[in-house]
């Protein structure tokens, strides 16, 4: 895959695509989770670009994609749309991980005109009425929370809480050795934070597929999803022997799924 950028007053943004040789193929963007990056979705890269042209970015504040300033969803949104006009894409499928899913719905919230369809692997819904007081409170506590452990306990404290298989812990603890502590806790202080003050009621139009590691533990992204489905009547895929990183934990069964999704809504191309 090509690592290409875009350049803001905020910071430099790392992207990888795969153009496919077809122009009119269906374009995916993958985006990662909280304290991830782009190696999140190596086996989706393998597997898609037979088909389709494939985006993978880091996050800003994420990977190569720091120092950032004034991170906010809004602004991840924007840098999204500077490397779809980079590259000459009109419309695309997202597909978000946990804290890439409010990236993706965010995206969604401003652009919705060039969104085909919307997968959400483990994330949250953007919507008011499914988070209670005592959930903000929670989430406002995770940056001073995390800076009570030592970098070694935190690290494999996250690996373990977002994964259910080995090679899901290895590729966690791949993506987030990079971080020091200081650095950890404030990307994630700072990402909740952005999240609750962007958070807002919405309705997509489009297609959307939820999709939730059978082991996922994570807070209670759980009990969101199935809310969500609940609420909206989106789909909701549980992939087995999986757990918040569904994708990296049950690369073939979560490539499967998704492949169906796109099938099943003509965006196959």
């Amino acid at each position: 895959m090509l690592e290409k950028t875009i350049t803001s007053p905020r910071g430099t943004v790392h992207y990888w695509i795969e153009q496919h040789r077809d122009p009119q193929a269906t374009c995916l963007v993958f985006t990662h989770g909280l304290t991830a990056n782009h190696q999140m979705f190596d086996h989706q890269m393998a597997y898609f670009k037979k088909h389709y042209t494939v985006i993978t970015w880091d996050l800003p504040l994420h990977g190569a994609s720091r120092p950032y300033a004034d991170f906010s969803f809004h602004h991840a949104a924007a840098d999204l749309e500077a490397i779809l006009q980079q590259e000459n894409i009109s419309a695309v499928v997202l597909i978000g991980q946990s804290l890439g899913g409010y990236a993706c719905q965010q995206f969604a919230l401003d652009y919705p005109e060039q969104v085909l369809a919307f997968v959400g692997v483990d994330t949250s819904p953007f919507g008011l009425s499914y988070y209670s007081t005592t959930d903000k409170f929670w989430v406002r506590q995770v940056e001073w929370m995390s800076r009570c452990y030592s970098h070694d306990k935190l690290l494999t404290g996250i690996a373990k809480g977002v994964t259910y298989t080995k090679k899901g812990y290895d590729n966690m603890m791949t993506m987030l050795t990079p971080y020091k502590k200081t650095e950890l806790c404030h990307i994630m202080g700072t990402a909740y934070a952005s999240f609750l003050k962007e958070n807002r009621d919405a309705v997509f139009e489009f297609p959307v597929l939820l999709i939730l590691g059978e082991y996922d533990r994570f807070g209670k992204v759980p009990q969101y999803n199935y809310a969500w489905a609940a609420k909206t009547g989106y789909p909701l895929k549980i992939i087995p022997h999986a757990g918040h990183n569904a994708n990296v934990d049950n690369p073939l069964i979560f490539n499967t799924v998704v492949q169906s999704f796109l099938d099943n809504n003509l965006l196959v191309p």
